[in-house]
């Protein structure tokens, strides 16, 4: 079980908790607005945490020092990048999500190795895909037979800077495409992964748990 923390108490706010929680997490949400705590389903065992959530009093209310992943889905772009940014550079928090507005500042963040979603496409669904490994290869997109997904990876920060060939030799895989800076592209042999991307892979379905057991580690060092 693992801890998580989320910034923002709105719809997709209290979606993203209750199902953390059925998952058999621990979660902390936090909102400016008390009553915004209203949307959490009668029987909500997680911490609820009235403060602004890019302030570290608050944050360590919601025992951030403990989480292992933080969400921040407020109707502000500059509160969720802030908040991403103390979670992420003071407290050290490995997996962080923020929601922007502005496709614009997106790829700013990106820049800056801060996962988006952009409002166009954002949803419950993809904030956990960033923040919540298992649910890292449920797939975009399935062949008719079933066998064969098209995904986004969640891979460990020590991936950074490795060919994507290297992904290829380390797990049953076929890289399709890389988002960078919000932009699609096609990876030569010679393309690096690098902070901020999205790998987008072909994997079978029988595979999936072992491409996400093998990705989620840091690659191993040549001797």
């Amino acid at each position: 079980m693992a801890h998580f923390v989320i910034m923002g108490c709105g719809r997709v706010g209290a979606t993203l908790a209750h199902t953390l929680e059925d998952s058999g997490h621990s979660v902390a949400i936090i909102d400016q607005d008390e009553r915004a705590f209203r949307r959490l389903r009668t029987g909500f065992g997680g911490r609820k945490v009235t403060g602004i959530g890019f302030d570290q009093d608050t944050l360590r209310q919601a025992d951030i020092e403990n989480a292992y992943a933080f969400a921040a889905v407020s109707s502000g772009d500059n509160s969720n990048i802030l908040a991403t940014r103390v979670a992420r550079e003071t407290f050290h928090v490995e997996h962080v999500v923020a929601r922007i507005y502005d496709p614009g500042r997106a790829e700013i963040y990106q820049r800056l190795g801060i996962p988006t979603v952009a409002a166009v496409r954002w949803s419950a669904d993809q904030v956990l895909r960033r923040i919540l490994p298992e649910t890292a290869i449920k797939g975009d997109f399935r062949e008719p037979s079933g066998r064969l997904i098209l995904t986004e990876l969640a891979l460990n920060p020590g991936w950074i800077g490795h060919h994507v060939v290297d992904l290829e030799a380390a797990a049953p895989l076929r890289v399709a495409y890389l988002t960078r800076f919000g932009e699609g592209m096609l990876p030569r042999p010679d393309t690096s992964y690098q902070q901020g991307d999205t790998v987008h892979a072909m994997v079978q379905g029988t595979d999936s748990a072992e491409v996400a057991r093998i990705l989620s580690a840091a690659p191993e060092k040549e001797i």
